[in-house]
């Protein structure tokens, strides 16, 4: 008998580069950004121009706490350069609990094909509850990508980022 995982259970691919990681400070790591990590209050961050591989940014206003960064002004986005299959990302609504709108690019434009359960191939979706949200899955060819989410409207907690 031969057991095969799908979705967040398949076995990760031989070409996974990227690791898990970390949006608040006390584990993160990586992150870029012209402006200095300022903590427990809220800030405003640019992404820089290019990305190296494994490094990550946000934009917009966010206030970055031990386990989370919290947007705070509709528009911001998290961006992400990343070599994997796939590409999960730990998020929570609100406290208000309201549903957050997304929209996911991989290289600037809409996944496609690669878009996975919790994103359409135009690149929306939605938050709606505390939980692990599968975006991307990209086919037989893996290279180095950059994954963007913008978040339609403020209130959404980011956790962290894993990859298969």
């Amino acid at each position: 008998m031969r057991v095969a995982g799908d979705g967040v259970e398949a076995a990760p691919s031989a070409t996974v580069r990227s690791p898990e990681t970390y949006v608040g400070y006390r584990r993160g790591k990586r992150f870029t950004s012209p402006e200095p990590l300022v903590r427990d209050d809220p800030h405003a961050y640019r992404v820089p121009d290019r990305l190296p591989l494994n490094d990550w940014g946000l934009v917009g206003s966010w206030n970055i706490g031990p386990e989370s960064a919290a947007l705070e002004t509709a528009g911001g986005r998290i961006v992400f350069r990343f070599r994997g299959r796939d590409l999960h990302l730990v998020l929570a609504p609100g406290r208000d609990g309201h549903p957050v709108r997304v929209k996911v690019r991989l290289d600037g434009t809409a996944p496609g094909d690669a878009h996975r359960s919790d994103s359409a191939p135009d690149g929306s979706g939605e938050v709606r509850e505390p939980r692990l949200y599968q975006l991307i899955r990209q086919g037989a060819r893996v290279d180095d990508r950059t994954f963007e989410v913008e978040f339609l409207v403020p209130g959404v907690r980011a956790f962290v980022f894993t990859f298969g």
